[in-house]
């Protein structure tokens, strides 16, 4: 399985910290690191990563939000997870729209990192509780209304509804095994049910659904 991590960072000191972590990492691979977006358009083609960390902010030129947009289309299989001190509403939705699969801020722990990087390769879309805040506020306002059109998640279990709930606050999976005393793999089990239920393919489109979206 490639478990090969790319970076693209324009900030030095943060650029070595991120490929210090994933080398450190028994895991996970370096592919390599990129300084700005041009680079990127052309280096992550040929390093063919896995997972890419991405930063928005990439100084003049081409930010992240559109190397994610444009890579995505020709490069499907790759998954990128935004890495950026970045938490604006607008921010946030611009880099889900454009494809990326994660979105974290540059203070997450290194520990924190390597979840997230993991349950992205697993199917996930990890998020940081702060984004996660984000993502569910904008979409609190129209729960009401589902409700009123009769919108109902009455097709999943108690356990199903619990774990959707869960991952709704930007919880990984690890973290709701442990808070549900499961294992990480019943986790999954239940998440791929609720996507399969719902005729969702990721975690943000169950979380809309939650919500009523």
């Amino acid at each position: 399985m490639n478990r090969s991590v790319a970076i693209v960072e324009d900030n030095n000191d943060i650029r070595h910290a991120l490929e210090q972590i994933i080398n450190s990492s028994a895991d996970y691979a370096l592919a390599g690191s990129c300084i700005n977006g041009e680079e990127a358009l052309v280096q992550l083609p040929l390093l063919k990563p896995k997972v890419v960390l991405m930063d928005i902010g990439l100084g003049e030129g081409i930010n992240g939000i559109e190397v994610v947009r444009e890579l995505k289309v020709s490069h499907p299989d790759i998954l990128f997870m935004m890495c950026t001190i970045y938490d604006e509403d607008e921010k946030i939705f611009e880099a889900l729209s454009a494809g990326a699969s994660g979105y974290i801020l540059k203070k997450t722990s290194p520990a924190k990192l390597l979840e997230g990087i993991t349950e992205l390769i697993q199917g996930g879309a990890p998020m940081s509780s702060q984004i996660a805040s984000k993502v569910v506020a904008a979409f609190q306002n129209k729960s009401v209304a589902a409700a009123a059109t009769g919108h109902s998640l009455d097709v999943l279990s108690k356990r199903e509804n619990e774990i959707l709930e869960m991952l709704s606050t930007g919880l990984l999976y690890k973290e709701i095994s442990d808070k549900l005393s499961i294992s990480s793999e019943t986790v999954r089990k239940h998440v791929y049910h609720i996507y399969e239920k719902l005729h969702v393919g990721n975690r943000i489109e169950a979380v809309n659904k939650f919500f009523g979206r």
